[in-house]
């Protein structure tokens, strides 16, 4: 595995996602310091909503885990896995860190 610089930390926002493309695909990247991993990627399409709009939903602490209503439908998908917490599907889901004020992916 390794590991590519994704962002400056400046670049999220707290409780919120943005959208990054990384090698081609479009990425969710989501900030939230409360977490212990603080920072967490998922792809940003929604397999219900057929868009790439997952970057604009709404954190959440769900079920125990973290994670994102779609503003499509509000399905939640899992921060750290991707899997829909309602419906049999998934988003890819990416290892990320945070180094200083740098924000890694790994591919």
């Amino acid at each position: 595995m390794q590991w590519h610089l994704l962002c400056k930390k400046s670049d999220l926002v707290v409780d919120a996602g943005v959208a990054a493309m990384v090698n081609g695909e479009q990425v969710a990247v989501f900030y939230v310091p409360e977490a212990e991993q603080q920072v967490f990627a998922i792809g940003n399409w929604d397999p219900i909503g057929k868009a790439n709009i997952l970057s604009r939903g709404l954190v959440t602490h769900l079920e125990g885990q973290w994670a994102v209503a779609s503003p499509l439908y509000k399905q939640h998908y899992s921060l750290l896995s991707g899997e829909c917490l309602e419906e049999e599907v998934t988003t890819p889901a990416w290892p990320v860190k945070i180094e200083g004020e740098d924000v890694f992916i790994a591919q």
